[in-house]
């Protein structure tokens, strides 16, 4: 009897430099391919998900690419735990195999996967493959998990090399199985999603558009270090959602940002360090996701009010960078880094409101979310994670958006009912001297729901008492 495997794709959407594929590729005879859309996360879901018409799109392009190699891909919905061991007794599988996940809903659903595979004698075999370094890999020399992000980089830096972020094969001749007719995959509308979903999306989707955002950033890298701020201009690499649904590999981001000199590539790799950061925080300390790292601000009571909430989600605050960045996000699912800190500091340094509110928002409508790092960041953002920014340290929403968006470019196209001011009334049109005769403040476009001067003492007394 041949030796077969069963590949089971979570967030690695692709054939090519995949560790756990190409394990199973090299060890078995034959190897069966799966995906399942898990209806424990879709149950949670809004039926125009974008993340869900990606995916789609995405496990698409695998399939005709497996297809090309004689396989193909099966595409269930349901419980993984109960699929996925089934599955593999039906096709006689010696072992399943996937790439790790560190979020910990994936850990305990591999954990039970793997037990009730160990029962009827098989195998789940996890790889490492989304991240260079992960859990345990780098540590302090006390044998601790790192907080603080400095000696972490620098640490990973050392133990770091080339070899690390080369690509792996994929032996895919006479080695797929392909599956039956029955298992193709489903439309959005089976899944209790809308098909016009994927108008929504305005990303390149699949391993092309992944590799094609990767080779148009490839010529724009040694500008990021200096264009990465400004929201106005194509600066970042775009590539977040590929990396968080693995549809490019972090070994080819890292090569790209090794294989290039000076500070715009340096610049880039430093974030694809912190990434992995917040990768390995959330594997050793998983009870970020609902409640601060840092003890002290555990019991803070926050009390900015529901109707100011509500303002800053639908980007109707008074700020206008800040409505900017939101209206951005609720009408891309993309939101500019530099935005996302300003969005985030707003909300709880001015707003006076739980961080865990604005990580769920974000977590709701982000295209590219990813728990570690979405976590990571607003607790950064918040002054209650680790390494994070001191709660002294306050962003002022008016001399981030002159500095970043000297022009107003990025507010003109988010916000267009302040299009007509110039320059320097843009940022603040409350502390313009002269308005456009047509414009009123209040009517045309909200006053600011709080002062940023009074918040600000607010946050501080707040934050200062612990």
């Amino acid at each position: 009897m041949k030796s077969a495997s069963l590949m089971w794709f979570r967030r690695d959407l692709r054939a090519y430099d995949n560790a756990a594929f190409s394990q199973a590729l090299r060890q078995h005879e034959a190897t069966h391919c799966v995906f399942v859309f898990d209806t424990n996360i879709l149950r949670h879901l809004p039926h125009d998900d974008r993340r869900v018409a990606f995916i789609h799109a995405a496990l698409q392009e695998l399939d005709t690419t497996l297809r090309e190699q004689g396989g193909g891909l099966r595409v269930l919905q349901g419980n993984p735990t109960q699929l996925i061991p089934q599955l593999a007794a039906e096709l006689r599988c010696d072992a399943v195999y996937c790439n790790r996940d560190y979020e910990p809903y994936a850990r305990e659903r591999d954990a039970k996967v793997a037990a009730l595979l160990g029962d009827q004698g098989c195998e789940l075999r996890s790889v490492k493959d989304q991240v260079i370094f992960e859990q345990d890999e780098v540590l302090t020399k006390q044998g601790k998990p790192y907080t603080v992000f400095t000696p972490y980089i620098r640490a990973w830096r050392q133990r770091f090399t080339p070899a690390l972020a080369q690509t792996l094969p994929t032996p895919m001749a006479g080695a797929l199985a392909p599956p039956s007719a029955a298992q193709g995959l489903p439309s959005l509308a089976t899944l209790g999603f809308a098909a016009a979903s994927q108008q929504l999306l305005r990303l390149q989707t699949g391993r092309s558009g992944g590799e094609a955002l990767l080779q148009d950033f490839a010529q724009r890298i040694r500008h990021y270090k200096a264009a990465r701020d400004y929201p106005a201009v194509k600066g970042v690499s775009y590539l977040s959602a590929h990396l968080r649904f693995g549809t490019i590999s972090i070994r080819e981001a890292v090569q790209l940002a090794i294989s290039e000199e000076g500070e715009g590539a340096e610049s880039w790799l430093n974030e694809l360090i912190w990434r992995e950061f917040y990768q390995q925080l959330l594997w050793h300390f998983p009870a970020v996701v609902e409640q601060s790292f840092k003890a002290e601000y555990r019991q803070l009571v926050f009390p900015g009010q529901d109707s100011w909430f509500d303002a800053w989600c639908q980007g109707n605050t008074g700020y206008p960078i800040v409505d900017a960045a939101m209206r951005q996000l609720n009408h891309s699912g993309f939101m500019h880094n530099r935005l996302r800190m300003v969005a985030a500091s707003f909300l709880v340094k001015d707003l006076l409101i739980d961080w865990r509110r604005g990580e769920a928002y974000f977590a709701a409508k982000l295209l590219d979310f990813d728990l570690a790092a979405n976590n990571g960041g607003w607790q950064w953002a918040a002054s209650t994670g680790c390494d994070a920014q001191p709660y002294f340290r306050i962003f002022n929403p008016v001399s981030q958006s002159e500095k970043f968006d000297p022009e107003g470019k990025f507010i003109r196209r988010y916000v267009p009912e302040l299009a007509a001011l110039d320059n320097k009334a843009i940022h603040a049109p409350w502390q313009a001297k002269s308005l456009p005769s047509d414009f009123q403040l209040g009517r045309d476009y909200p006053a600011p729901i709080v002062e940023h001067a009074t918040q600000r003492e607010l946050a501080l007394t707040l934050f200062g008492k612990k």
